[in-house]
């Protein structure tokens, strides 16, 4: 491969990741020894500089001559400003030196790769090549500025671990046969029939009934009773079941639209905990604890809605329980959260209103340091 540079080097905010930015990274790894992705952040932006590093990471993660590194740089922005760029290059110089002592690499950077006007003066500050790639945004019709702008219209110009990170996740909870999952499907449905981007919206199933239905067939074959409270339940297998709801929830979210819709979660699943081994799960709870962050949790209540004993069921008299344990789960935890009641129609209307307000947020983002009026 051809490779004239030691050590290449670019630089972003990073706000969010999008293929463009990946455009210039595979780039460099082609082309030069070693890459270094400096990434600066600004405490005025709204994504934290530890979910776009992790996103980089990933992003980065088949080109083993590409390093990412972060640095928070609340440095004032003026490209006229001689003193400013001091400081900014500063800022790189000792990212670039903390990832050289931790991973021992000293060759000073050689080619700067960089689609912005202010790439010749950042390549002269390091005395190297500037590569200029993509300037007119022809190749990768995109750019920060736009995403920002206008998130779900680039949704599918984002990497997809990005848009796992910023998808906004909506898990619908409730008791046996409360409808949780008659309503994931509806709210997915509808949201696909609104077309666009909108058509990938992805729906996520409960694990834990493919689980539960596996372990009363196993019962059955060795000449035991079929129901899952028959079952000497382990911790164990709730462990498993919160790892698998997590590991299919992340990979739909890399696939799918702006909004994941859930049925169910690790959240729900320290409370199955609690309903067949009567007792709290630390484990399980620390599963659930460290979940990607959820938009909002849906809670459908039993009342009114006839109880349908699919053979996986425990029984009608659990309902309420159920239903009160997550009221005061969900009330006790920060995330939003509603409960719906009525017919099927009310139900999905009451959500889509939810979700609804819950995009208008998710699509907002604090505006950059180099937006910014001085003193603001």
């Amino acid at each position: 491969m051809r490779r004239p540079y030691q050590h290449g080097l670019v630089v972003g905010k990073f706000y969010p990741p999008h293929a463009g930015h990946l455009y210039l990274i595979r780039t460099a790894a082609q082309h030069c020894q070693l890459v270094t992705v400096t990434l600066l952040a600004s405490s005025v932006e709204s994504i934290p500089m530890a979910a776009r590093l992790a996103w980089l990471q990933d992003c980065c993660r088949d080109w083993l001559n590409v390093r990412v590194v972060a640095e928070m740089d609340d440095v004032r922005v003026d490209y006229d400003d001689p003193a400013v760029w001091e400081e900014h290059v500063a800022i790189m110089l000792a990212a670039i030196a903390r990832a050289d002592a931790e991973r021992g690499f000293s060759e000073p950077v050689d080619a700067v790769f960089s689609s912005e006007a202010y790439g010749d003066e950042l390549a002269n500050r390091f005395q190297a090549a500037h590569v200029c790639l993509d300037q007119t945004r022809s190749l990768f019709p995109v750019s920060g500025t736009a995403v920002r702008a206008d998130l779900y219209a680039h949704w599918n110009d984002l990497p997809s671990p990005v848009r796992a990170g910023l998808a906004a996740r909506v898990v619908i909870v409730g008791a046996e046969s409360s409808g949780t999952t008659t309503l994931a499907r509806d709210i997915a449905a509808a949201l696909r029939a609104r077309g666009d981007v909108w058509f990938q919206t992805r729906y996520v199933p409960e694990f834990g009934r493919e689980y539960s239905a596996n372990l009363v067939a196993l019962a059955r074959a060795r000449g035991q009773a079929g129901v899952p409270t028959d079952i000497e339940w382990q911790e164990s297998d709730f462990i498993a079941i919160a790892h698998e709801q997590n590991r299919l929830e992340q990979d739909a979210a890399m696939q799918g639209s702006p909004v994941l819709i859930c049925d169910t979660d690790a959240l729900a699943t320290t409370i199955w905990h609690e309903r067949y081994r009567a007792c709290r799960s630390t484990q399980v709870e620390a599963i659930a604890a460290a979940m990607p962050a959820r938009a909002l949790y849906v809670l459908t209540d039993h009342a009114g809605v006839p109880f349908e004993d699919d053979g996986l069921r425990d029984g009608e008299p659990l309902r309420p329980w159920m239903t009160e344990r997550f009221r005061q789960v969900l009330a006790a935890q920060a995330i939003p959260w509603i409960e719906v009641r009525g017919d099927r129609a009310q139900r999905l209307a009451a959500t889509i209103r939810e979700v609804d307000a819950v995009l208008a947020r998710c699509r907002q983002f604090s505006v950059p340091l180099e937006y910014r009026s001085p003193g603001r």
